[in-house]
């Protein structure tokens, strides 16, 4: 033991996190649910993951970009388009999408069918917004591109509304 490990004593190991099906906290925003899988409290913060389902013709969140996290997107099942800058990628399952902090970026459900995707936060940042949303919806007020704007911009995002 080394006099550092005398002066804060035993060292604890960290408490390991399982969610299991159905577990984790439930978001809903529309046409779109979100089950937080982990919000960044086990992981100090580093890291925050969430599945996502939307619904079939979901449009998604306006174009926008992050200033202090990546985000990444794992789609499980259906077809996700992305929209990155002025190019459209279709992407289905089996695919990974990472972000990173600055790249203009959305995301929408053309299709038909349901889509999943498992997101990721690194940091954990965004995950309070989406919270913020759903609060919104909660207090009976419309989800206006204003309310969804203001949102954004206490989790370091804007809007894209010039070139990339």
């Amino acid at each position: 033991m080394t006099d550092e490990d005398e002066r804060h004593g035993p060292q604890t190991a960290p408490a390991v996190s399982v969610v299991g099906p159905g577990e984790g906290e439930m978001i809903v925003m529309g046409t779109t649910r979100m089950r937080i899988l982990e919000d960044g409290s086990h992981t100090g913060h580093r890291l925050a993951i969430a599945e996502s389902v939307l619904a079939p013709h979901t449009q998604g969140p306006p174009q926008h970009r992050h200033a202090r996290h990546d985000e990444g997107f794992y789609v499980l099942s259906g077809t996700v388009r992305f929209t990155v800058g002025d190019e459209e990628y279709d992407i289905t399952a089996g695919t990974l999408v990472m972000v990173p902090p600055g790249a203009p970026h959305s995301f929408a459900n053309p299709s038909d069918q349901p889509a999943v995707m498992l997101s990721t936060f690194t940091p954990d940042l965004y995950v309070q917004y989406f919270r913020d949303l759903q609060k919104v919806l909660a207090d009976g007020r419309p989800l206006t591109p204003q309310a969804n704007i203001d949102a954004m911009s206490r989790y370091a995002t804007e809007p894209v509304t010039g070139p990339a």
